[in-house]
């Protein structure tokens, strides 16, 4: 028997969700618990106040179709589209603290060029080569929800939970630019970027992972 195709024109995250769980008669709360994600969490997408985060950024979309019993890439079709759909421009960038704070870790020639652009193609390129490297940074992150060992024992040294901890992941992964706080800087970016750099001509951007440090500095080109 052919796998069912995915629809061309799914149901929004949250009414998919809803409708579900209705099906199967459970709760938000059960399948926040199988996702293992706070209940405000699911609760925030079902309502619509929280945007689906991308698939690629998240596992919560394995947990959730395997509770609710959805087809294999059901649900994560219906975040790419609405994701898709509600697509936007980039933005300005992060905050002008957190932006220093970004330009200290890059090459110090190329720093002092993006400083001093101070027109609008020069702000779009330096809101772009952070966008850029913000990806890149997530990433990198994305494969901490896959050791739930790890994350346990990083919440046991904070004296915080699993639950917490995994939960403050998930938000550093959907962050954007805009949305960057001095914790995510702190606590996720600051300790893996060695050092990064742009070519302002050709827009390739390098990024020297601190992780790669011990293997000769290799440089990931993006």
């Amino acid at each position: 028997m052919p796998l069912p195709q995915p629809q061309k024109d799914p149901p929004a995250v949250r009414v998919l969700l809803r409708q579900r769980l209705k099906e199967i008669n459970r709760s938000a709360e059960e399948l926040a618990a199988a996702a293992q994600v706070p209940s405000q969490y699911v609760e925030d997408l079902i309502g619509g106040r929280r945007r689906p985060p991308l698939p690629g950024r998240t596992d919560i979309y394995e947990r959730m179709t395997a509770f609710l019993k959805l087809g294999r890439n059901e649900l994560a079709h219906c975040a790419r589209v609405e994701r898709a759909g509600s697509r936007t421009a980039a933005g300005a960038g992060p905050d002008e603290a957190i932006g220093r704070e970004l330009l200290a870790l890059c090459e110090p020639a190329t720093a002092r060029q993006l400083t001093r652009r101070k027109s609008a193609e020069g702000q779009a390129a330096l809101a772009d080569a952070i966008q850029r490297l913000l990806e890149v940074i997530q990433g990198t992150v994305r494969r901490v929800l896959e050791d739930e060992i790890a994350l346990r024992v990083a919440a046991a040294r904070r004296g915080s939970t699993y639950l917490v901890m995994r939960f403050r992941v998930l938000e550093f992964l959907d962050a954007t630019p805009e949305t960057l706080t001095a914790d995510d800087m702190a606590e996720f970016l600051a300790p893996r970027i060695g050092l990064w750099d742009v070519d302002l001509e050709t827009g390739v951007l390098r990024v020297v992972l601190r992780t790669e440090e011990p293997r000769g500095r290799q440089r990931r080109a993006v």
